[in-house]
């Protein structure tokens, strides 16, 4: 119990140093704002994505930065980015998302959700530290008006059928 109030903790301080409370703008609008999800957005745009996420949700947004797409192999957002690949992309973007608003807090109760694309990602709490799949957490619960997003500093991946 105590290590999972100090990761409360280090969510809350997290999220109050990112600006974390954008309550009036969608997660579009939130993420396009902080200046690291370019790479993110590009993706949502190819996969036709923009128009789902700034809708009513709530949705949970496991964001990868700019510098967790950079991680992935030379050529692969270029390639995910091709119109012919765009079921693929959509799949790894909605494998980032969970529908409904998981906050902080509610990691304490789950190792598991179920992603919009219908696979499940593993969460983990371990101290201070929270991983969804091989991704770590590195700012919590920045609220939109129509969900929250969580900052990860890894590209996640759906299995391949």
């Amino acid at each position: 119990m105590q290590l999972k109030t100090a990761f409360l903790a280090a969510a809350i301080s997290l999220a109050g140093s990112f600006g974390a409370v954008a309550a009036d703008k969608d997660i579009v609008e939130t993420a396009l704002e902080a200046g690291q999800f370019e790479t993110l957005a590009a993706a949502l745009a190819a996969a036709d994505l923009v128009d789902t996420l700034k809708g009513p949700g709530p949705f949970t947004v496991f964001a990868p930065t700019d510098e967790a797409f950079a991680k992935l192999p030379a050529g692969t957002i270029e390639t995910l980015l091709a119109p012919e690949n765009k079921d693929q992309l959509i799949a790894i973007l909605t494998y980032h998302v969970v529908a409904g608003q998981v906050m902080a807090a509610d990691v304490a109760n789950i190792d598991e959700a179920t992603t919009v694309n219908g696979q499940t990602i593993a969460i983990a709490v371990d101290g201070t530290s929270v991983s969804i799949n091989d991704a770590t957490v590195i700012t919590a619960d920045i609220v939109a008006s129509n969900g929250v997003i969580h900052v990860i500093d890894t590209v996640i991946l759906p299995a391949q059928d």
